[in-house]
């Protein structure tokens, strides 16, 4: 995903984008379908030392957040309530990274 516009350091990136994260036990994701499983791993934010996927409340309703790449020198973070921000000022064209390890424990 890339900036379309210049954006400031601190700008609330999904605002708005405030759907209920739904957490599901690890093992009822391993009963699921290949490929289903696969949504779950490529998408869901994982903790509780990898017992817990969260995820939207249907795979349907995934949005563009949901979409950012990882990245070791991010110019996203994420904050405790999962709502992304600018960490500096990113130029119009620039992909939107953020580094999935400081939410997430599997990435």
């Amino acid at each position: 995903m890339f900036a379309i516009k210049d954006i400031r350091k601190g700008t609330d990136l999904f605002y708005g984008d405030d759907d209920e994260i739904v957490w599901v036990d690890r093992a009822k994701v391993r009963r699921l379908p290949r490929e289903v499983r696969r949504l779950y791993e490529d998408f869901c934010v994982i903790r509780d030392k990898g017992r817990t996927y969260g995820c939207p409340t249907s795979f349907n309703r995934l949005t563009v957040s949901w979409y950012l790449n990882s990245s070791s020198n991010p110019n996203v973070s994420c904050d405790n309530d999962y709502r992304f921000f600018a960490a500096r000022n990113i130029k119009a064209g620039e992909e939107l990274t953020v580094d999935y390890s400081t939410y997430n424990e599997f990435h």
